[in-house]
């Protein structure tokens, strides 16, 4: 994750005051760390992941990076599986850099998970340009440009594409 994507993950937690942010894909925790400073500090990140190695990596940068172990709870597990037992309305964000297959799979459940008013965050969605790349391209860029243009086509979410990293789509349901 580049220091910019990291910077406005920040920034869009701390814009929406957020107390409760779902994460796909714990990685080595360094997307989890910028949304926790983002958050408020009553906050608790729930983050989801099919590699248990990663979220014990992740659990231990969070720990060095100094937030307290109730900060963040790691539910192990494929993310479609994972998601459908956390609460309606329940989150104020949902950060997505996990499958890109699956993507358009996420937002579904993203609108779900989220409150009037909350954010989905999905990093990677340029795929190293792929994605404005007029020649054929893998199934990952196909899902990629669905998911775009069902962002851009709802009219339940006002959507930005910010030019950090290699693409983060935002979009904040309407309330």
């Amino acid at each position: 994750m580049s220091s910019g994507t990291g910077a406005a993950l920040r920034m869009l937690a701390a814009a929406v005051d957020a107390k409760a942010v779902a994460e796909i894909g714990t990685g080595t925790g360094v997307s989890g760390i910028h949304l926790l400073h983002g958050m408020r500090p009553d906050g608790v990140l729930t983050t989801v992941d099919s590699d248990p190695e990663c979220q014990q990596f992740a659990r231990q940068a969070f720990r060095a990076a100094g937030f307290a172990g109730n900060r963040a709870r790691f539910i192990p597990g494929r993310a479609l599986e994972v998601l459908p037992r956390l609460a309606d309305g329940g989150y104020d964000l949902v950060f997505c850099d996990g499958d890109r297959l699956e993507y358009l799979d996420y937002l579904a459940e993203s609108l779900r998970l989220l409150r009037p008013g909350g954010l989905v965050c999905f990093e990677g969605v340029f795929a190293d340009g792929r994605t404005v790349d007029s020649a054929q391209q893998p199934a990952e860029v196909q899902r990629l440009r669905e998911l775009l243009r069902a962002v851009r086509e709802s009219t339940v979410l006002v959507p930005s594409l910010l030019p950090v990293g290699d693409g983060l789509l935002c979009a904040v349901t309407r309330g």
